[in-house]
């Protein structure tokens, strides 16, 4: 009986995790709750409207700090196998940016992201990205154009740069001036929302 119960639940969690009702985010340290509790962060409070709105999706959170579209671009084919997502919040660029590596790479490997993706007939979901004006207007207008023109070229939905209105105001970011606090994470799961509601009604 016992075995019965357990072969069960494994069969359960296999629909859950490794189904075709998967929903990743492959992000860097806005995505993984740096500096907060993991609960506080925009991917559980999306995970928690998923529950009522849309309960055969489940939110996977495969996004590392400090990750680079390099480390995306290395690691995704394992997490495609692993999941089989449906859709893929793609958050990465930031710390290319901040890295002031050139632009060119950082649209060439955010592209082969998208591409290796809709090979798999999954949807993707390009979240984007702004850095500090320090850096130079050039490079900071040039930077922040490579999520739209990817978004046209490649033909997928994106949210304009998801800090928007937090950024630059003190009591929603810590202390290091680059990261959203847990007050911030409610605006940025409803900027997410807005658009990744619209992308699963389309699949639905």
């Amino acid at each position: 009986m016992r075995r019965c119960l357990f072969a069960l639940v494994l069969s359960l969690l296999s629909t859950i995790v490794f189904g075709q009702s998967n929903i990743v985010v492959l992000g860097d340290s806005l995505s993984a709750g740096y500096g907060i509790d993991i609960g506080q962060g925009w991917i559980s409070l999306i995970q928690r409207r998923l529950q009522t709105a849309a309960p055969g999706y489940t939110i996977i959170n495969e996004s590392i700090s400090g990750d680079t579209s390099a480390g995306g671009l290395a690691r995704l084919e394992p997490i495609l196998t692993k999941y089989q997502p449906k859709v893929i919040l793609l958050e990465l660029g930031a710390n290319d940016g901040l890295r002031g590596l050139p632009l060119s790479q950082l649209k060439d490997n955010l592209g082969q992201i998208i591409h290796q993706v809709q090979i798999t007939g999954a949807k993707v979901l390009l979240l984007g990205m702004r850095i500090p004006p320090n850096y130079g207007r050039r490079f900071v207008d040039g930077f922040y154009r490579v999520y739209p023109q990817l978004a046209q070229e490649l033909n997928v939905p994106y949210v304009p740069f998801i800090m928007e209105d937090i950024a630059l105001v003190k009591d929603l970011m810590q202390p290091d001036g680059l990261h959203p606090n847990a007050k911030a994470q409610p605006l940025i799961a409803d900027k997410v929302w807005r658009h990744l509601h619209l992308l699963i009604q389309l699949k639905k």
